[in-house]
């Protein structure tokens, strides 16, 4: 399926720098709402790093408070105390995710640092504190390197308490209202997970969700008489469902069961609000329990919701929303007027909207006959012959969704004529789990295909140059790009592989301890898979690449380390074959500082420009 017409032209006829889309700033992890909900707490790069920004509803945005100072280190999850006086964070340095716990006063001042090893993670889950304020708990894997335990800390005494250490990937998320238990998520693999209910009393542990086969179990909040708890899973089923457990008869009651996943959910009061991914695009719903019937909402813009938060009154709803020409802020919704009002002012300055362009959902068959759903960006611009650029996100269990991506990069390249074509192959979430476990132990193999697919579908598109198609990609869409540019050299005009794994085998064995787990499954064992993964990886068809290629890498990337960028380096270079090579030596798996993410975007953008429109 085809879109019948460009989308629209546009008259104007001035030309907008790469700086003027990309002048945005982008929030990190979730937000909270300050103790009557007068508030909101958020994380921002807005200052050129992540840090932690309070804003008063009814306040212009200009006039948000910064708390936190950072200049090399990035809080990247938030959770407000009971008593609504302090505010706990974890925070890493450089991107190493060794994440660190931290407190601090919600009017700012002096930060206390809670956990002290350096070379450990510490995680948080959504509700982390006791509901007396006196104890947090957190997963770390301070003690076993290869599990993630569980730990209570006193936040009086500093004390820290092991409660659960099995030798699992186990995390918290949240106490029940009396505080005597914990609900615990534990993670078998991405499409396998379990919650268990810890009794703080007796230690005792309960898995409540033990299934056969393979389904997700998220515990989404607390009823609030502790009667049991809201959660989210595709337990016989292939999308996500909600879902209601009882604690007194140990069964699930499904609320919602459409033929797409229920991403999100919240509880405040008689409100349970939810919303469902339909082939990318957020659906939102809220129902009276009480009144067992759903509200009726204001028309919302086609987009994205994310961090769906109630207010304390349960009156309100807060949430990102994001579209394919909008820059993803925070938005308020008054349920019972329907207004809704955007809470932070981030745009591209002074772009005028139209000359954004809203993408296109198609579709196109790969080699096997599978339909493969994609996200189609045409440029205004009437003529033919354009270029395109085919983008492959990261996870590989991730989505591609219609949102302001890689910070303006798809609007820039739109508005200079270059079309963007970012497809959901195999792997991706959204579709199912039957969809999603594809690319399980089949890296470099049937989704490659579906890569292929997609360059003959532009191919066939009669106002695509075929001369003139681009791929780039991070993290696995890095890889992707990688064994797109070697093992399907004949399709493409240039790439960019931005943190993207080279080499399989030694990926395999670099990633972080408790990761190593779950590679046999996702990817391959290299002790008894050896020949297998050899063949899947990008590094050992360099000879074959044609296309001008551009790598980026941060130096400390603890999930795809920098050798996997340096050694294709250097074997294309022993070859003759010309690759350009930056390193962020103060940057991760990502971009945490504004300065750095704008240079990257910004010489990926010209560097596609010079190959792709001569």
């Amino acid at each position: 399926m085809i879109p019948n017409d460009p989308g629209g032209t546009s008259s104007m006829s001035q030309t907008y720098p790469f700086e003027r889309f990309s002048h945005v700033y982008s929030h990190q992890g979730n937000f909270v709402f300050a103790g009557e909900g007068g508030d909101i707490f958020y994380i921002s790069n807005r200052s050129g790093q992540y840090n932690i920004w309070r804003q008063r509803i009814d306040a212009p945005a200009r006039e948000a408070v910064q708390l936190t100072t950072y200049t090399e280190d990035t809080p990247r999850l938030l959770a407000e105390s009971p008593d609504g006086k302090s505010l706990l964070f974890m925070m890493d340095h450089h991107g190493n995710e060794c994440h660190q716990l931290y407190l601090v006063s919600n009017e700012g001042g002096a930060v206390r640092r809670l956990t002290t090893n350096d070379e450990a993670r510490h995680l948080i889950g959504t509700h982390p504190f006791s509901p007396d304020g006196a104890s947090i708990t957190f997963a770390s894997n301070v003690e076993n390197p290869a599990a993630m335990d569980i730990f209570r800390l006193h936040l009086g005494t500093g004390k820290r308490e092991t409660l659960f250490a099995e030798n699992l990937v186990v995390f918290p998320f949240a106490w029940s209202p009396d505080g005597r238990r914990l609900l615990l998520t534990s993670m078998q693999m991405n499409t396998d997970t379990d919650i268990h209910l810890f009794d703080l009393d007796t230690g005792r542990v309960r898995n409540l969700t033990a299934h056969s086969g393979e389904a997700v179990h998220f515990p989404v909040m607390w009823a609030g008489d502790g009667s049991g708890f809201y959660l989210i899973s595709d337990r016989e089923r292939d999308f996500k469902a909600l879902a209601f457990f009882d604690l007194t008869t140990e069964t699930i009651r499904w609320i919602e069961t459409p033929d797409w996943d229920v991403e999100q959910a919240d509880l405040a009061g008689d409100h349970l609000a939810w919303t469902v991914n339909e082939g990318g695009y957020s659906r939102l719903y809220v129902r009276d329990l009480k009144r067992n019937r759903c509200l009726e909402l204001p028309d919302l813009p086609k987009g994205v919701i994310e961090d769906l938060t109630f207010d304390p009154s349960g009156k309100r709803l807060g949430f990102l929303f994001s579209s394919g020409r909008e820059v993803r802020n925070l938005h308020l919704l008054d349920l019972s007027s329907g207004t809704l009002t955007k809470l932070t002012a981030n745009d591209a300055h002074g772009i005028p909207l139209e000359i954004m362009v809203e993408p296109q959902l198609v579709s196109f068959l790969s080699a096997d006959g599978r339909r493969i759903p994609a996200f189609l960006y045409r440029p205004h611009s009437p003529s033919d012959n354009l270029p395109v650029l085919v983008s492959i996100h990261g996870g590989p269990e991730m989505q591609e969704r219609p949102q302001y991506n890689y910070s303006g990069l798809y609007q820039y390249l739109l508005h200079r004529g270059i079309a963007v074509l970012a497809p959901n192959i195999r792997g991706s979430t959204g579709y199912g789990k039957t969809y999603q476990k594809l690319i399980h132990h089949d890296w470099g193999g049937a989704e490659l295909r579906d890569i292929e697919a997609a360059a003959k579908f532009l191919q066939g598109l009669d106002w695509v140059d075929p001369e003139r198609i681009g791929i780039f990609g991070g993290s696995f869409g890095g890889f992707a790009t990688l064994s797109a540019l070697t093992r399907l050299p004949d399709y493409w005009a240039c790439g960019v592989d931005l943190v993207g794994p080279s080499n399989l085998v030694t990926f395999v064995k670099s990633v972080p301890p408790f990761w190593k787990r779950f590679m046999d499954t996702w990817v391959g064992d290299p002790e008894t898979e050896l020949a297998f993964l050899q063949e899947r990886s990008p590094i050992h068809y360099v000879d074959r690449i044609r296309a001008p290629l551009f790598i980026l890498q941060g130096a400390n990337d603890p999930r795809v380390v920098k050798a996997e960028s340096d050694q294709i380096v250097e074997k294309l270079r022993k070859r003759g074959i010309p690759v350009r090579y930056d390193v962020y030596e103060d940057e991760g798996h990502g971009f945490t500082k504004r300065e750095n993410l704008l240079k990257a975007l910004g010489d990926i953008a010209h560097f596609l420009e010079e190959h792709l429109l001569g």
